[in-house]
């Protein structure tokens, strides 16, 4: 492994030791905290070799990478997905367990929202869950106002137009059915804010009531609302394969061709198609062209073929509505005569353009 392979990002490092999530370790490089081989580092995206760098933010040396630690929690009603609420609202701090490690939640439950909530120290795992390129499929149980009638539960299966742009194809079914109201399961890959609750909203149904059960390869089971639990080996090894990019075959390159090697091609050449026979009457005759005479090619043109008549149409008849009339003589037009002083004799019809002469002529 060089040395350019083993440098990783401050802020990943930073997040990795569970001191802060990765946007609150770059908010502390950005504000000077942190400092690497004595120098401040203000950079982001500055990449440091973990081992033989000494890292330390507010002062204090950078430990160790701790172990991976998963929980998980059934958020129940009126709690915030965070662990501090500028508002002084209840968060879920007070509900998990105070461990040796700091967790952070993976992704966020509406306030009034309910049911599966990850939470772990581990920054990787935590953006693969929420990035959409992994498409992690989160179920839900929503509780709808009104019925809920097969062709909108197509428009969901199809996606929706949103303010924020298209949904992608949603996995719906129903799940029960009273008198007013209707519960419906819903499985997307998107993380948009309120993205569920806007879905039905855009159909007519408003959401009466929201409970994730089912967040990747977890489910929530049977654990009572406001409890936690650990993950099972199984599980968190579930959530490691999510880092795992699926290997695409890469297609060789095309070798360039050197003009030094065989240049041009000696490849023979496909043999042409032979023309058709031309026929007699396609065939032009070229008739040379007179002494000091230039000819100019002109481009083939078919000969007319004349219209033979079969039969014999009378052109005289009885003047009526279907025999032509006969056309109107063509009005003639008196010549106009100009008549000159001094001239006599029959006066000549003047031209266009022609002066006379005996306007420049004077009698002596």
């Amino acid at each position: 492994m060089t040395q350019a392979e083993k440098t990783v990002r401050l802020q990943k490092i930073i997040a990795r030791s569970g001191i802060a999530s990765r946007r609150k370790a770059e908010e502390l490089i950005r504000h000077g905290l942190v400092t690497v081989n004595g120098e401040t580092v203000m950079t982001l995206g500055t990449k440091v070799d973990p081992v033989h760098d000494h890292i330390k933010v507010e002062g204090r040396h950078l430990k160790s990478r701790p172990p991976d630690m998963f929980l998980m929690l059934n958020k129940p009603l009126g709690y915030i997905s965070t662990l501090h609420d500028p508002a002084g609202r209840p968060t879920i701090k007070a509900l998990v367990p105070k461990p040796s490690i700091r967790l952070f939640p993976v992704g966020r439950l509406d306030y009034d929202s309910e049911g599966l909530l990850l939470l772990t120290n581990n920054g990787d795992i935590a953006q693969a869950c929420l990035h959409p390129a992994h498409h992690v499929h989160k179920t839900y149980l929503v509780k709808i106002k009104g019925i809920l009638e097969e062709p909108e539960i197509q428009k969901l299966r199809h996606g929706l137009m949103l303010e924020d742009g298209p949904t992608a194809p949603a996995k719906v079914k129903k799940a029960g059915k009273a008198e007013a109201n209707s519960w419906v399961e819903i499985t997307i890959h998107e993380g948009r804010k309120h993205q569920v609750k806007r879905m039905f909203e855009q159909i007519g149904h408003p959401v009466l009531r929201l409970k994730r059960v089912q967040f990747g390869p977890l489910n929530l089971g049977t654990l009572p609302p406001g409890q936690t639990r650990y993950l099972t080996d199984k599980e968190a090894n579930d959530l490691r394969h999510l880092l795992i990019a699926p290997e695409t075959p890469r297609l060789p390159k095309p070798k360039p061709i050197k003009k030094t090697e065989g240049w041009p091609p000696t490849t023979p050449a496909a043999p042409l198609r032979p023309r058709p026979a031309t026929s007699s009457h396609m065939k032009r005759q070229r008739t040379p062209s007179p002494a000091g005479t230039t000819s100019h090619a002109r481009p083939w043109l078919p000969k007319p073929q004349p219209i033979k008549r079969t039969e014999k149409f009378p052109t005289s008849g009885p003047p009526g509505q279907f025999w032509p009339r006969p056309a109107n003589p063509k009005p003639t037009r008196s010549k106009k005569t100009i008549s000159t002083s001094g001239i006599t004799g029959k006066a000549q019809p003047r031209r266009p353009g022609l002066i006379p002469k005996t306007r420049f002529k004077f009698k002596p």
